[in-house]
């Protein structure tokens, strides 16, 4: 049989619960097993007015032992969650869901993990550092430095950095990071996403893509640098583009994979181009992950306003890397 996918259901205060719940009623979830509390999702699931069949176990060989298409291994929250109102109390038994998604990917008894969305600052009050999915999973796989991809039908955005804040950027974007995370961008899209010689558009950090020095030499000094290595050896790298004309049509037929300096740079335009399709996939790790291209939505968890059309992206495209992945 092919290995089924893990759902993480994310912080349980928000919309994860709701999306998981929605997809199993449509019966759109096949050959998955989820990661979360039995008692949260059975009281979601009044909540919602839907009548769910979702067989649970106390562990993943139990869950994996059975012919059940969707199954939920019960990972127990510290104390009942209510709908909107999330507590860093539970803060641990999230990173406990996250922590055996990953070691079952790394065992091979999954064949890829799927993030419902958490909220950063419920983790970060519970005194844990955390400062997103992509690096503590990374972190648990062993791994320095991931590359965050987002995708949105044939439109792909990698991001030099992630989640930092903005006066911070530059001083985070060095030839050594850039070297690696334009390397791990070329691998992965020829073996992952099965293109041969991806091309790989770079957008400037400065505006017009620093005006040949006089709007910021981070392009002639980093940038540039980096990127005649790398075409030297063949890889179809742009030099910078200024971002403001980057996502244009007849650049985007030329692109394959386009690679942000910074979160806010390409991602809007991405999520412009199809938020309820996007997903957030995790390169350069031993594992695949995808995820979620939302957030929470701590206002509307419980009121059935939720949709999964995200959760089923992600889903399906960790099936597609999946095969990739085994045909390479």
């Amino acid at each position: 049989m092919t290995p089924a996918i893990a759902i993480t259901t994310g912080e349980p205060a928000g919309i994860g619960p709701d999306i998981c719940l929605t997809a199993i009623a449509s019966a759109q979830l096949r050959d998955v097993v989820l990661f979360g509390d039995r008692d949260t999702f059975a009281g979601r699931a009044t909540q919602l007015n839907l009548d769910v069949d979702l067989p649970c176990y106390d562990n993943l060989d139990a869950a994996l032992a059975t012919a059940d298409l969707v199954r939920l291994v019960h990972v127990a929250n510290k104390i009942p969650v209510t709908a909107g109102h999330p507590d860093p109390v539970n803060a641990t038994s999230l990173l406990n869901v996250l922590d055996q998604a990953v070691d079952a990917c790394l065992a091979g008894k999954i064949a890829a993990m799927v993030t419902a969305p958490i909220a950063k600052h419920v983790i970060c009050s519970a005194g844990i550092t955390f400062s997103g999915h992509t690096e503590y999973i990374a972190q648990r796989c062993k791994v320095e430095q991931p590359v965050m991809l987002l995708t949105a039908d044939s439109l792909r955005v990698a991001l030099v950095t992630t989640h930092l804040p903005l006066r911070s950027v530059p001083d985070a974007i060095n030839p050594i990071r850039l070297e690696h995370i334009l390397r791990t961008v070329h691998k992965e899209m020829t073996s992952l996403f099965g293109i041969d010689a991806p091309r790989i558009t770079v957008l400037a950090l400065n505006p017009h893509a620093g005006e040949n020095g006089f709007l910021g030499t981070e392009e002639i000094d980093i940038l540039k640098p980096v990127i005649k290595i790398l075409r030297k050896e063949g890889l179809n790298v742009s030099y910078p583009v200024p971002a403001d004309t980057a996502f244009t049509l007849p650049v985007r037929a030329e692109t394959d994979v386009f690679v942000a300096m910074y979160h806010d740079q390409g991602l809007p335009v991405l999520k412009f181009a199809g938020f309820s399709r996007a997903v957030n996939i995790t390169l350069g790790l031993p594992i695949i992950r995808t995820s979620v291209d939302h957030g929470t939505a701590f206002d509307i968890a419980g009121t059935g306003k939720a949709q999964p059309d995200s959760l089923l992206a992600a889903i399906q495209l960790a099936r597609q890397l999946s095969n990739n992945k085994k045909a390479a």
